[in-house]
């Protein structure tokens, strides 16, 4: 299946860079789908610019201003929309500097960082995985995307297993009300299914399936 979205995206024109991204909830299996899907493009031959939208969160007191067990405030507040087009993605685009930085935010200092911008080649293919990538301020700039698509009953488990965030391994535990309900105000309002290139299901890490495909191959 990685073969397949690798020749995928390796068949797209990068204008100058590939932008894609790989959307899902806490659990999903963002980090590890984007890095083997991006190991399997560089075995291809491509470069590729890998990176997390966890470099462009809100300060603190931004993510927290609607309390710290909002829902609304976790989809609404978590991250800096314009600052991650401003740093990455419209310098990779058309017409685009091709200078670019992978973070501007520190989460865990809650302080901005302050790195050297980096310069992309043409042809490179941008990863970006992450929450919320389907966001109505973001559609406009991928070229490809990937959602995976992990019912809570599975993805709340295994994001506790690993100390995501996640107070309980019960998805309707008051403690993950902030999580779910933040992930299900964005199913309602962005829809991502139905705007991600793709569609994998990768409720079992050892057999993700392909969903849905938007080219209709």
């Amino acid at each position: 299946m990685l073969g397949t979205l690798a020749a995928r995206l390796d068949a797209q024109p990068a204008r100058p860079v590939l932008r894609v991204a790989v959307d899902g909830v806490d659990g999903a299996g963002k980090t590890t789908f984007a890095d083997e899907l991006a190991a399997s493009l560089r075995s291809l031959g491509r470069e590729v610019i890998r990176t997390s939208v966890d470099g462009f969160h809100s300060p603190r007191a931004v993510r927290y201003r609607l309390g710290r067990d909002s829902p609304e405030g976790f989809y609404r507040d978590s991250y800096d929309y314009a600052g991650l087009r401003r740093a990455l993605l419209n310098p990779l685009g058309p017409d685009g500097s091709m200078r670019y930085q992978t973070a501007i935010f520190d989460v865990d200092a809650d302080q901005p960082v302050s790195q050297t911008e980096l310069t992309a080649r043409p042809g490179s293919i941008l990863i970006v995985d992450g929450l919320f990538l389907h966001r109505s301020e973001l559609r406009g700039v991928w070229d490809d995307s990937v959602f995976l698509r992990v019912d809570f009953a599975v993805s709340v488990p295994r994001g506790a297993a690993r100390g995501s965030g996640f107070g309980s391994p019960d998805s309707e535990a008051e403690s993950n009300r902030r999580y779910i309900g933040g992930n299900r105000l964005y199913f309602r309002e962005a829809q991502p299914e139905n705007w991600a290139g793709v569609v994998v299901d990768n409720s079992d890490l050892n057999a993700p399936f392909i969903v849905s495909d938007a080219s209709g191959s």
